[in-house]
């Protein structure tokens, strides 16, 4: 099957230089979402449409794991010039199957039902009854019924009284047999309203040609809904989202409001897992079994295993965080960190690229850059680890049932001995020696006979 995206829209309304089908619909842009449904009905050729941006458009289908076929539509002069613009790219043998850049929640379902409606000769249209169909083309049928044969699609602006009054309207999502889509795209006339040539017009091709027009509905009206404008995009977010949500219930994940979840990527969920209000997923997330996630948490490519506690206001991205640890609340794990089983992080502490063992903690104010921590560690507050020299980036190794004081700043890099302890307020600029107390401060030292200034009158 050939499937042609139509993308060269301009998108005025979104009042944005960004191409519209560029804009992010839960993290990912409109025309991936598309570009993935296609895929999955095992598509033998693919065309992408552009116009508008057709840079940034190109970029994006550069970084597809397949290659896609572009053709350029400049200038813009309707869906039936766009498609034109895709017969090189298609085989003849095969039906086509046409969708747009902008339309990203369509499901593989609704499109496979349409393709087995059409088979190989018949021209289908993928259609829905809206209770306001302004602004829509509507389905004309024999007789004027709602069960008649289709004849013709008229667009808002060409149609009569009457035809407006119609509900069951075009999302122009199409199948069609291709040697004949070339025929009738080659006959298009534009002595319409807005001069361009509709690909609406092959509909009355077909009935004339003796081609049977047939249709499919969609499950639910979003599968066809198009994005004009933000408001369009923040409405099919939500349903989006809603959707996502209702899948994660249906798994057994306790949501606690459903309304208040945002998955921008693949969240993957074990059994028993909680998930509190204006959590936001990002990328690829798995929760472990039992996992509870509190409030206000952002997680970024992260796996968070089996029994972990998240409390609220933590930033999480490309770290792992083992099973049973307690995270937070207002902790921040960057890229490279791992923690190891029962592992605490506290409030205000942050680790980037740093490795953690088992049942070790850093439960208050703390910064640990670059550093291999071992077992049964524990990190007093305030306590940083130097790791940048301003050229280069040096590592801060600590080993088993170290205890580090607080206040202490570990210029790395260095090494903190087994069972070692620093004493509060050390700088650390040398190895500290296992099982010893080290400690660097100086001398306290009490002023006698010294007087607090006072303030003088003016």
């Amino acid at each position: 099957m050939n499937v042609v995206i139509l993308a060269a829209g301009m998108g005025k309304r979104m009042q944005s230089a960004l191409p519209k089908v560029l804009h992010p619909l839960a993290g990912k842009p409109l025309l991936s979402h598309v570009l993935d449904t296609a895929r999955s009905l095992a598509a033998s050729r693919l065309c992408v449409i552009y116009g508008h941006g057709g840079a940034a458009v190109q970029e994006l289908l550069a970084k597809q794991p397949e290659q896609v076929a572009t053709a350029l539509q400049e200038p813009q002069l309707g869906t039936g010039h766009a498609v034109m613009q895709a017969l090189p790219e298609l085989d003849d043998n095969t039906p086509t199957l046409i969708l747009y850049g902008d339309v990203p929640l369509t499901t593989a379902a609704s499109l496979q039902a349409l393709i087995d409606a059409a088979g190989g000769d018949k021209l289908g249209i993928l259609t829905v009854v809206q209770d306001d169909p302004t602004g829509l083309g509507r389905i004309v049928r024999e007789g004027g019924t709602t069960s008649g044969a289709i004849v013709r699609i008229v667009e808002q602006k060409d149609a009569s009284e009457a035809e407006r009054a119609i509900k069951e309207i075009n999302s122009g999502i199409m199948v069609v047999p291709t040697a004949r889509l070339k025929q009738w795209l080659g006959a298009l006339k534009n002595n319409n309203a807005q001069g361009e040539y509709y690909l609406t017009d092959i509909v009355a091709m077909a009935v004339a040609d003796g081609v049977p027009v047939v249709s499919a509905q969609p499950s639910a009206q979003w599968e066809v809904a198009g994005v004009n404008s933000k408001v369009q995009l923040a409405e099919l977010e939500r349903i989006h989202q809603r959707n996502i949500a209702l899948k994660l219930l249906e798994q057994g994940v306790a949501l606690m409001d459903p309304a208040r979840i945002d998955v921008r990527g693949e969240l993957i969920c074990g059994r028993d897992v909680t998930i509190d209000v204006g959590c936001v997923f990002e990328g690829k997330v798995e929760l472990g079994d039992g996992v509870r996630v509190a409030a206000h948490n952002v997680i970024v490519n992260a796996r968070i295993l089996a029994g972990a506690q998240i409390k609220p206001f933590c930033h999480i991205e490309e770290a792992v965080v083992g099973e049973v640890s307690i995270i937070g609340p207002y902790a921040r794990l960057r890229p490279g960190t791992v923690l190891a089983e029962d592992v605490h992080v506290g409030n205000f502490v942050e680790i980037k690229n740093g490795q953690v063992a088992a049942h070790s903690k850093a439960n208050h104010l703390a910064y640990i850059g670059d550093a291999t921590i071992g077992s049964r560690v524990n990190i007093g507050a305030g306590t940083i680890t130097c790791n940048y020299d301003g050229v280069n980036k040096s590592r801060t190794v600590i080993e088993d049932d170290a205890f580090i004081g607080s206040d202490s700043q570990l210029v790395a890099p260095v090494t903190v001995g087994k069972g070692a302890t620093l004493g509060a307020g050390t700088t650390l600029t040398k190895d500290a020696p296992a099982g010893k107390l080290t400690v660097s401060r100086p001398r306290q030292v009490t002023i006698e006979n010294w007087i607090r200034p006072v303030k003088k009158p003016k």
